[in-house]
Order: structure tokens, then C-alpha cells, then sequence
């Protein structure tokens, strides 16, 4: 598989090291900053009950400052390398920080395709903001790192993710038999997809 090093015409447009910041009605999506830990840590914590089923066993030292710092470090680097791109959802009406959302594992080569995942705090959820925020990143994904199709896997219990994604226009594929071990237990996924030219995925 061709990575971004190995392939700098179709990488030059996320080689400028432009900073995303973007902007909707209610949300903008900005990249995490070192000082963003304590609300970070707040948010996270006290959705932990509504989070755990759905992500990664969370580790011991999941908020400690040292793993913050490599948090961020990875964060940097995968954005520097072409290999992701990870965003914190911003409230516009409070500025307070409401969730997450990463464009991950970015292929270049013949299949200009990524993933997305997301994840968003209790207080936060069922009020229409991770729409607005998949939304925000389709035209990104498209017209500034010139991807060709996003994908996105969800748990098929997941209905408030199932919902985000269908609003959004993702189009559900298929099954994705024990994908990926969620939560300490291997999970069954949808798999949905977006591709370039789909209704919701045109340019504005």
C-alpha cells in the first residue's frame, strides 16, 4: 500500500500543513490542544458509563499527564505524516468542548480512502452536534485532502451512531464479522461508506 512519503503528487494539497479549523452553525472542529487535558478529562470521565460500551477497553492512567502528552504528540505527528487528522467538537454557543472526531487510518495510492470515528459526552449527546460535525468533515475529507470515500464502523446495537451516520448520507454495506475488540469483547460492525459524488458529499 502507497504511503503519503511514498507518493507526494497526490499528497501535496495535505502536505501545506494548513491548520483545519471548521466552522458550522453550532459546532466548529478545531485540533486538540496541550491545554485543552483538564476539560478533556472532565468530559470524558463523567460520560464513562456512556462511552465504555462503545470504544476500547480505556486504560489505568487514561488521563494522566503523561499519556495526555503522548496523546497529543500522536496526534501531531499522524496530522504531520498525512495519516490522520483528529478534531475536538467545540460548542459555539458555550465554547465548551462536547466531543470528538478523527479522520483515521488515511490510505493514499489507488484508494484515497479513510475512516472516521467519533465519540461525543453524555451531556452533549442527542442534540444534533455530531451530525453537524460529520457533516463539517465530509467536504473536508473530499476537497482538501482529496479523498475519494469515507468509511465508518459501528456496532449494531449503537443506534444513536447508526442514526448520526444515516442523517449524514453514509450508506450501510454491509456486516464486519467480530472487527474490532471493543470494550474487552470482539464486536461485530456495519460498515458504511460515503463516496465522493454522493448527494451529501457534493461540494456546497
Amino acid at each position: 500500500m502507497t504511503r503519503l512519503g511514498s507518493a507526494p503528487m497526490l499528497a501535496l494539497p495535505f502536505l501545506r500543513r494548513d491548520t483545519p479549523k471548521l466552522k458550522g452553525d453550532r459546532v466548529t472542529l478545531r485540533l486538540p490542544e496541550a491545554g485543552d487535558l483538564h476539560e478533556w478529562a472532565a468530559l470524558r470521565q463523567e460520560s464513562r458509563g456512556f462511552l465504555e460500551p462503545w470504544e476500547p477497553r480505556w486504560s489505568p492512567d487514561e488521563f494522566g499527564r503523561h499519556a495526555w502528552r503522548q496523546r497529543i504528540q500522536r496526534y501531531r505527528e499522524d496530522f504531520a505524516r498525512g495519516h490522520a487528522v483528529a478534531f475536538f467538537i467545540i460548542e459555539n454557543s458555550g465554547r465548551r468542548l462536547a466531543g470528538g472526531i478523527t479522520v483515521g487510518n488515511i490510505r493514499r495510492g489507488v484508494a484515497q480512502s479513510a475512516q472516521i470515528g467519533y465519540w461525543v459526552g453524555e451531556r452533549f449527546a442527542g442534540k444534533g452536534l455530531m451530525v453537524e460535525a460529520v457533516r463539517l468533515v465530509i467536504p473536508y475529507a473530499f476537497n482538501v485532502l482529496r479523498l475519494h470515500r469515507i468509511e465508518a464502523a459501528c456496532i449494531p446495537g449503537n443506534a444513536r451512531s447508526i442514526r448520526v451516520l444515516e442523517k449524514a448520507g453514509f450508506t450501510r454495506e454491509g456486516l464486519l464479522r467480530s472487527y474490532l475488540k471493543i470494550n474487552g469483547s470482539w464486536q461485530d460492525h456495519y460498515l458504511y461508506s460515503l463516496v465522493e459524488g454522493d448527494r451529501h458529499g457534493k461540494p456546497a
